[in-house]
């Protein structure tokens, strides 16, 4: 039995008379009535009292007849399930992020993905820090990652979606607090707190980097897993910390966010995905992030 057989009877069925049957399929009516014998030899019934004047199912036609329509619509359904998935409208797309700092980004992707392909499924996995994200993105454990450049990855292509500055973060009551910029090299000798080494934090990378370049290196005396904690222990007059722009909406008593004295130290965050990824949802909400995250004007340096 094929298909071709169910659909030339659910036509006669429908219509109850073999031309305009035919002229529904776009066919002529012999091979109508062949497809049509074939079945009923296939099925050892007869389907349609038919004489030269009408055509009427029989009790096996009328009792085959909605589970042919069922047949039919349930192929259909899987037809056009299988057409939305090809285009991205249904699927899974697995997205590494690092919690305070895509605290604006991520919402706005999430939400316009849902409202542009409410079947498609986001599977979100938080403290992914951005080299950490980078990493699983290039061996393909996830399909998509917010990270900051460079993105040097074979293999790996990248969009910058946001640029950010790092700004010094104090207890209130700190002596610095009372400036409006804080110049690197007097926190010589400051306790810090930050993100654990080796932790694929690029946070991390880029205080010790600008710290570096000061002339010293960071004395980190407690590490936390989160933006939420450092920011709540340097509020607690653990530390200081240097941490990004986009974390400043953070507010808690006790602690205050200063810029840096001199050029501004900038981080570029990006959205990052293996380029040889075959996933019809990943280009479906790479497409969305276009629109809901466009790349900004690149600042000069």
């Amino acid at each position: 039995m094929e298909l071709r057989h169910l659909n030339a009877f659910l036509a006669v069925a429908e219509e109850l008379h073999f031309g305009r049957a035919a002229k529904r399929l776009q066919m002529a009516q012999p091979p109508l009535s062949q497809q049509i014998r074939q079945l009923e030899k296939e099925l050892g019934v007869q389907l349609f009292r038919r004489n030269t004047r009408s055509v009427r199912l029989t009790s096996a036609g009328e009792s085959f007849l909605e589970p042919v329509r069922t047949v039919l619509d349930d192929l259909d359904t899987a037809v056009r399930a299988a057409r939305s998935a090809g285009r991205g409208e249904y699927g899974r797309v697995t997205i590494g992020f690092a919690g305070a700092s895509s605290h604006e980004t991520l919402p706005q992707l999430t939400r316009a993905v849902r409202a542009a392909h409410p079947g498609l499924e986001l599977v979100m996995t938080g403290q992914t820090y951005a080299n950490t994200a980078l990493s699983r993105v290039a061996d393909g454990s996830l399909d998509l990652g917010f990270v900051r450049l460079p993105v040097t990855r074979p293999g790996v292509a990248h969009r910058v979606i946001d640029e950010e500055e790092l700004v010094c973060a104090l207890p209130s009551d700190h002596p610095l607090a009372r400036r409006g910029t804080v110049p690197l090299d007097v926190l010589v000798g400051e306790p810090f707190v930050s993100f654990p080494a080796n932790s694929g934090s690029t946070v991390r990378d880029a205080m010790t980097e600008a710290c570096e370049s000061a002339g010293f290196t960071p004395r980190v005396v407690q590490e936390a897993p989160d933006s939420y904690t450092i920011l709540a222990l340097v509020a607690a007059g653990v530390g200081v910390t240097l941490t990004v722009t986009s974390v400043q909406h953070i507010q808690q008593n006790g602690l205050v966010y200063r810029p840096i004295a001199g050029p501004p130290i900038r981080l570029r965050a990006a959205l990052a995905w293996r380029s040889d990824n075959p996933s019809a949802a990943l280009r479906a909400v790479l497409a969305v992030a276009e629109e809901a995250l466009p790349t900004p004007t690149q600042t000069p340096d």
